[in-house]
């Protein structure tokens, strides 16, 4: 079992930043991979980036690439989303969820449970 914890988000203004981190329990950290999904209102859960056990391997959703950076901290068993220059377009709910570094939810069997990113324009 994995438990998992967004935090950091919040409102900003377009072109802002903000850094998400996903703090875990439980099975160990270190051996596992993080993925990082959003969902819009309306809209189906989407693919932003991801990270595997040893942050040797990074993928990113073309929407976010060159914007956003995914690392990782296994000493604080902590995985982190740097978003920059944030667009109104990006808001949405994030969540971290743990499992093998793929691009769909089934990738994953351990989910957060959310936090809310806002940009307004």
């Amino acid at each position: 079992q994995v438990q998992l914890v967004e935090s950091g988000g919040g409102l900003v203004q377009a072109g802002g930043s903000l850094r998400l981190s996903c703090a875990a329990s439980g099975r160990s950290f270190s051996w596992i991979a993080i993925g990082w999904f959003r969902q819009a209102p309306g809209k189906e859960r989407e693919f932003v980036s991801a990270i595997n056990w040893s942050g040797g391997f990074t993928d990113y959703a073309d929407s976010v690439k060159g914007r956003f950076t995914v690392s990782r901290n296994n000493a604080k068993n902590t995985a982190y989303l740097q978003m920059n220059s944030l667009k109104p377009e990006d808001t949405a709910v994030y969540y971290c969820a743990a499992g093998t570094a793929g691009r769909t939810y089934k990738d994953y069997n351990y989910w957060g449970q959310g936090t809310q990113v806002t940009v307004s324009s």
